[in-house]
């Protein structure tokens, strides 16, 4: 992976095409977990939030690369 992207004209750093990517899947799950009720079983939900978001945004530096995909 390297370590900017052009969109543009304009460099990106890959982790924030990651990181967006990554608040876009936390709000996502974020949405099911409430609708599911599932939050009445942790007492932080904010760290919940934010615990989520460090996960995936781990899970797609380390899959993006693997799966092939250029960024």
């Amino acid at each position: 992976m390297t370590g900017e992207v052009a969109l543009g004209g304009v460099y990106v750093p890959t982790l924030l095409l990651l990181a967006i990517f990554a608040l876009l899947l936390s709000w996502g799950v974020t949405r099911l977990i409430h609708a599911f009720g599932l939050y009445r079983f942790v007492a932080f939900r904010a760290l919940v939030d934010l615990s989520l978001f460090v996960l995936l945004l781990g899970l797609l530096a380390v899959l993006v690369p693997l799966l092939g995909i250029r960024l």
